[in-house]
């Protein structure tokens, strides 16, 4: 018993320092290993973008480029009227997420310019431990093949990034057993034949 322990342990110390050697042709998204070993997407524009921008809104450059910035914190009542911002609202505006130069572009807080596929970098400025969980898959819908090409959806593919928090659902009625769905039948058909000439 004890040789079958030890036998384990060495595999796993040299799975751990070897890593998992698969080939990543096929898979669109590559992770790497930092020091402190958490795992950070490598190529974030293999992430499956979200479809939100309209045709009359994107890019933006096609209006703004005319208009001088305005900074300043007011209500909107001309265009993007139809935006509900409660996003911490009290401390945020939207250049504290969108460039004030160029439109068509995110801005971290330190000044970087990102394209709206990688706004999970944004996200994670804020909410750490929700980008944490992401990143291992934790939080957040992600399909394909186990061992294959994977998709990752970005954190505006499930949450409003100007009203992020998830309305509530009506909840379904409870499953019913399949005797009660059998008996239900039952009566449907006697009913037809009541009603029936």
């Amino acid at each position: 018993m004890r040789e079958i322990i030890i036998c384990i342990l060495v595999s796993l110390v040299a799975f751990e320092f070897t890593g998992c050697n698969n080939d990543t042709k096929d898979n669109p998204v590559q992770f790497s290993s930092t020091p402190n070993r958490e795992v950070q997407v490598v190529d974030s524009t293999q992430l499956i973008p979200v479809e939100t921008f309209s045709s009359d809104y994107f890019p933006c450059s096609d209006c703004h480029s005319e208009l001088i910035p305005n900074p300043r914190r007011r209500e909107l009542v001309e265009m993007h009227d139809e935006i509900t911002f409660d996003h911490d609202s009290e401390n945020r505006w939207c250049l504290a997420c969108h460039s004030t130069f160029n439109r068509d572009s995110l801005v971290l807080a330190g000044g970087k310019l990102l394209g709206f596929n990688e706004s999970y970098k944004l996200c994670g400025q804020c909410h750490g431990p929700k980008y944490r969980d992401w990143r291992l898959g934790i939080h957040g819908k992600r399909t394909g093949d186990w061992n294959g090409q994977k998709q990752y959806r970005l954190c505006v593919s499930c949450h409003d990034p100007h009203s992020p928090k998830i309305k509530g659902l009506k909840p379904m009625p409870p499953p019913r057993k399949p005797d009660q769905i059998y008996i239900d039948s039952l009566y449907e058909k006697q009913e037809e034949s009541n009603t029936s000439p």
